[in-house]
């Protein structure tokens, strides 16, 4: 959500949806928890045409695309579960537009997932899973 967007909302009174809301908190969650790590926060929420990037990362001669996940629950599954092959894909035709903005530099590329566990509307854990998956064929070398 961009400066115009908050700003509209907060004139006309209308509030978040909670899936919203909940999706921030763990983005926020997440984002402190990697720096923490020792991780170089440069971007949050990259769209392009083809998807989003939650949260970009530089960790040492690597750059970490992260996919976070927030829930309340894991009854019925973990919240990683939910980057399934279709949202794998899409993220990496949506790496592949930030890496077309910076020139395609030689660079290591990762695709990490944080989960994160709320209780009673407060972040309970942070589970951050690095490397989770491979970029996507046919996005791939080899």
């Amino acid at each position: 959500m961009n400066l115009l967007e908050k700003l509209k909302d907060r004139l006309t009174g209308k509030e978040k949806p909670e899936h919203l809301r909940r999706g921030e908190l763990g983005e926020h969650a997440a984002k402190r928890h990697l720096q923490r790590q020792g991780l170089k926060f440069l971007t949050a929420n990259f769209r392009s045409t083809r998807g989003e990037i939650d949260l970009v990362f530089r960790d040492d001669d690597c750059l970490a695309f992260v996919e976070v996940k927030t829930r309340s629950s894991e009854d019925w599954t973990r919240p990683a579960a939910a980057v399934n092959a279709r949202k794998r894909r899409l993220l990496s035709q949506t790496a592949l537009d930030y890496l077309r903005l910076l020139k395609n530099p030689a660079v290591k590329i990762r695709f990490d997932i944080v989960e994160v566990l709320l209780a009673d509307g407060k972040v309970h854990e942070v589970r951050h899973l690095p490397n989770t998956f491979a970029m996507a064929r046919p996005y791939r070398y080899g």
